[in-house]
């Protein structure tokens, strides 16, 4: 089914909430002089301009700003009748876009997408990734349908509901022991930990207060943007860090890492779906969630990450 929704309006929208000309066009997969032609023309044709351009940044102009408000009606609407009738035989077509915070981007996602798209393959998704607060921040401003979030939303606007079970575990280089740690132990070692506003660093805050464990009593702390900045810098023997049982399958298997249990403190959270509050999910986004939901249920009670299975229905 050929989409419904303008491809200028299509463009501009990309072009509007990435303030990005290079991001937009990567997210279209288009060269970025097509992009460029694609606003230039949809600026002629409405005898407006729509964004400021300087050497350092791209604003929209208060009729930028309009015109994005009603695109993104207008694609909801459009979107919602690709769903309406495309919706055949159980089948969606469309395009979803995700919001993921970086470790369901990286560990859980494409099991998850893979999945999905073996059922409905005419859907065509868009991905932005982020941290925790700044998935949220997606969804509340309308750039992403739904979000999949590590950690609590405390935001206004936003309904939450936990999908898949994770844990976090200390994670310390394979030549380490012991394989328990005392709490006067852990607190001995250097403590790799993700940078503010992610999801893992507040359960991993939240574990320490509880068991009356404070950052400022580590040997030292240091932040780092990634899971996988933790993963390398643990291997190289930097120290230790609290990571997603789900991102260290592999260096298990290759003896890269250990998991070392540390007596009396757990780490065990829910990663969350995230929508905007206000009327139900329809169409294509309601049918994600409910994916998301029945096949983050079979991982959780699996016991350990698996492959996620297409349908065979």
């Amino acid at each position: 089914m050929a989409q419904l929704e303008n491809f200028r309006l299509k463009v501009f929208r990309s072009v509007a909430e990435h303030l990005n000309f290079r991001k937009a066009s990567e997210h279209l997969f288009l060269t970025q002089p097509a992009v460029t032609l694609q606003i230039k023309a949809l600026e002629n044709d409405l005898g407006v301009r729509l964004f400021d351009r300087s050497a350092n940044r791209v604003a929209l102009t208060a009729q930028g700003s309009v015109l994005l408000r009603y695109a993104r009606k207008i694609s909801a609407l459009a979107a919602q009748a690709e769903h309406e009738l495309g919706a055949e035989g159980g089948q969606f077509s469309g395009e979803l876009s995700l919001g993921v915070s970086t470790t369901i981007a990286q560990y859980v996602l494409p099991r998850l997408i893979g999945a999905f798209l073996d059922e409905h393959p005419r859907v065509q998704l868009g991905l932005r990734s982020g941290n925790t607060e700044q998935v949220v921040q997606l969804v509340l401003d309308g750039n992403v349908a739904i979000g999949l979030i590590e950690g609590p939303a405390r935001e206004r606007g936003v309904h939450t509901e936990p999908f898949m079970r994770d844990e976090l575990v200390l994670i310390v280089p394979p030549n380490s022991d012991p394989a328990h740690f005392s709490a006067q132990q852990l607190l001995a070692s250097s403590l790799l930990m993700r940078e503010q506003g992610s999801g893992s660093r507040h359960v991993v805050e939240a574990a320490l207060e509880k068991s009356r464990l404070k950052l400022k009593s580590f040997k030292s702390v240091m932040d780092l943007d990634s899971t996988e900045a933790i993963k390398s810098a643990v291997e190289a023997g930097l120290g230790v860090g609290f990571v997603s049982r789900w991102a260290i399958s592999k260096e298990l298997e290759l003896g890269a890492l250990r998991v070392a249990q540390v007596r009396g403190l757990t780490m065990a959270r829910h990663f969350s779906l995230v929508t905007r509050t206000g009327p139900t999910q329809q169409g294509l986004t309601e049918a994600f969630r409910l994916f998301a939901l029945t096949r983050g249920k079979l991982q959780s009670n699996s016991g350990k990450p698996r492959r996620l299975r297409p349908s065979t229905r």
